[in-house]
């Protein structure tokens, strides 16, 4: 891969209105493998944000009523727009981002399934009409795109996170502008120019890099032409983005932190458990909200899976994400490298042992290495907090309700998953976790056909599948007479 002349190919302005534009001042993106310098991207201001809804106000009209077969036309055009360029949006993911190129490459594929999902839900937005109970009139309920939205997504995953929030506001018949994270806004730029190329009408979506989301965010919230936001990225961000538009009743969907329980039952498949926790925990580098950040295991099995955990764990190989040798690319800046050092010193100064890892390297590139940690005691901060990193913390349960009660033992409730044999203890367990999605002997349950979504201070609402475009829709009663 030629990656100068992909490089050359990136828009590195804002994209606003269907077009490129310079910004007053610009900031610098860089690979975490070596901390080179990637590219100068525009910097917007609030009044660049201002510019972005003004173009999204005024095309939102013509949007909203293009006919729904022609938006999903133009979504499936997008679709086939992202595949054709899969290698290229794959690469330039690597290099900002640092995950390998088979994960990047499995995310580009991810990424465009949510236009191709979307495209065909375009034309399933249903209402109904129904005589009145009384039989004073009839009822008629139609859905109606809730108008210009503002999407904020995180650097884990620089396509999906944004496609699986501008599908569905398309398809619905919204206009929508994003601001991709500061550490990893080329894919999103890139994405804006690929889906001008697809056929997307000027205005419909602009994307806003920015290092003042702050100013940024404020500026469009307060502006009345705003009617939707939505957010993935921690919860402590959530909660003052959802206290900041309360006094405009602004609609919200919010996709927050994870703590995922990885619980394996004294009946499980040990090494099909194994498999799973190596694909719950090590995709991205463990940099995903729905990563296995605590393993409760059996106590009768934990010594079995344990072992075999930390032999998969000790096969992975740290280095750029662009070598082919490499199985495990670096974290994403030091900052995070960091708060992954500080929870595994915790773990250990209160007693947990460092089974295989537990030391950066030295070099450039904010790498770690895979991690497990055994005896892990349960006030270690690794077991409460988000490590988001390839770190795995062992505890052990005995009694199912144990396991259960571990798992549900977090103010969080984004992901789980559980491994057992029995069909009744899976859907027991199931129904008993405390969270917006659980896998069943699955180490990955992302689907654009499925609904994305937490409870608790994991977030409200749903990305993906039936419901997500829902989220993009109001419903309007409209009252006949008889």
């Amino acid at each position: 891969m030629d990656t100068a002349k992909l490089m050359s190919s990136v828009p590195t302005g804002l994209w606003i209105g269907g077009e490129e534009r310079s910004g007053s001042k610009t900031f610098d993106v860089f690979d975490p493998s070596d901390d080179h310098v990637l590219a100068s991207v525009a910097d917007a201001t609030p009044g660049d944000a201002i510019t972005a809804l003004d173009a999204a106000a005024a095309v939102q009209p013509e949007w909203a009523a293009t006919p729904p077969r022609t938006r999903g036309e133009i979504l499936r055009s997008v679709f086939e727009t992202l595949t054709a360029r899969a290698d290229d949006l794959a690469t330039l993911m690597t290099l900002e981002m640092g995950k390998i190129l088979p994960e990047s490459k499995g995310e580009a594929a991810y990424g465009a399934e949510f236009f191709r999902w979307f495209s065909e839900e375009a034309v399933r937005i249903h209402g109904r009409f129904t005589p009145a109970p009384a039989g004073t009139g009839r009822i008629l309920v139609t859905k109606q795109p809730v108008g210009p939205c503002y999407a904020i997504t995180p650097w884990n995953f620089p396509l999906a996170m944004g496609t699986r929030k501008i599908g569905p506001a398309m398809a619905a018949g919204c206009t929508m502008v994003v601001k991709p994270a500061q550490e990893t806004p080329l894919t999103m730029l890139l994405l804006a120019s690929l889906m001008d190329q697809a056929g997307l009408p000027k205005g419909v979506l602009s994307v806003l890099p920015t290092t003042d989301p702050g100013s940024v965010t404020s500026a469009l919230i307060d502006d009345g032409r705003l009617r939707k936001l939505t957010f993935t990225g921690s919860t402590g961000v959530g909660k003052g983005l959802v206290k900041q538009g309360a006094d405009k009743l602004l609609r919200m969907s919010m996709e927050l932190g994870g703590n995922a329980p990885f619980v394996v039952f004294d009946d499980a498949d040990v090494d099909a458990a194994v498999e799973g926790a190596i694909l719950a925990k090590m995709r991205n580098g463990g940099e995903a909200c729905t990563a296995a950040n605590r393993f409760h295991i059996a106590n009768s099995v934990r010594a079995e899976f344990t072992e075999k955990l930390v032999k998969r764990m000790s096969e992975f190989t740290l280095g750029n994400g662009l070598d082919a040798a490499a199985t495990l690319g670096p974290l994403i800046n030091a900052k995070q490298r960091q708060k992954v050092e500080e929870l595994v010193d915790d773990a250990v100064s209160r007693g947990a042992t460092v089974a295989i890892g537990g030391k950066a390297p030295a070099g450039p590139g904010h790498f770690y290495p895979a991690t497990v940690l055994i005896d892990v005691p349960p006030d270690a901060r690794i077991l409460d907090e988000e490590v988001f990193g390839p770190v795995a913390p062992i505890t052990g349960f005995d009694a199912e309700e144990e396991g259960v009660a571990a798992a549900n033992n977090t103010e969080y409730g984004l992901a789980a998953y559980i491994y057992t044999k029995s069909l009744d203890r899976a859907l027991r367990v199931s129904e008993s976790i405390e969270s917006g999605m659980v896998g069943v002997n699955r180490g990955v349950i992302s689907d654009p056909a499925a609904p994305f979504g937490g409870v608790k201070e994991s977030g409200f609402g749903r990305e993906g599948g039936f419901e997500g475009i829902e989220e993009y829709l109001e419903t309007k009663y409209i009252a006949l007479p008889k």
